[in-house]
């Protein structure tokens, strides 16, 4: 994480408080993640070089850059077409190629999965199936799932080859913005 520039992520009126551990605003109700929970994620998910990984609610870009920098190949999507195109710009001008697409995060991207993880970057009501379906068997889902507005738990999904017997572990309790979308908060 410290070779990443998160300076770089944040909104320009944030700078001198870009490597705090904490979450910044970056428009639209949206935040850039604390450094602790984005490290906590990634190392729940236990990503290795050359993993195929989904991040979802890609925002600035930042956890996307992370999980570049772990040696992944990034499909990030997101909702908002303004923090897409920035994070486009971001992504690229730090010098990580992270494949960076606009759509409905809580539905995922078939169009390269099976994916080794899934990093979500936005609380849900439940773990649509439909995210674990497009992991790979023994592929791994970590996603904050709770209240809209209240407090909510990180949680680890492990997929098995039957999906009665997914393991599901909560890992630690969090506060995230909602996942809006068609298998997730109505917007």
């Amino acid at each position: 994480m410290a070779l990443v520039p998160r300076h770089s992520f944040v909104s320009s009126g944030y700078f001198d408080r870009a490597y705090g551990d904490f979450a910044l605003p970056i428009g639209f109700g949206q935040t850039i993640s604390q450094p602790y929970v984005v490290a906590f994620t990634l190392q729940a998910l236990g990503i290795e070089p050359g993993d195929k990984v989904l991040d979802i609610g890609t925002g600035s870009g930042y956890q996307a850059a992370v999980l570049a920098e772990l040696g992944a190949h990034v499909t990030s999507i997101e909702k908002v077409p303004f923090h897409a195109e920035k994070a486009r710009k971001r992504l690229s001008n730090s010098g990580y190629s992270v494949e960076v697409l606009i759509g409905d995060g809580s539905v995922g991207w078939l169009g390269n999965s099976p994916y080794d993880a899934i990093a979500v970057a936005a609380s849900g009501p439940y773990v649509p199936e439909i995210l674990v379906s497009q992991l790979r068997v023994g592929g791994c889902l970590v996603m904050p799932v709770g209240g809209r507005r209240t407090m909510q738990n990180l949680v680890r999904v492990v997929r098995s080859p039957s999906t009665q017997d997914d393991s599901h572990e909560a890992l630690l309790p969090v506060s995230f913005v909602p996942l809006l979308g068609a298998d997730a908060w109505p917007s």
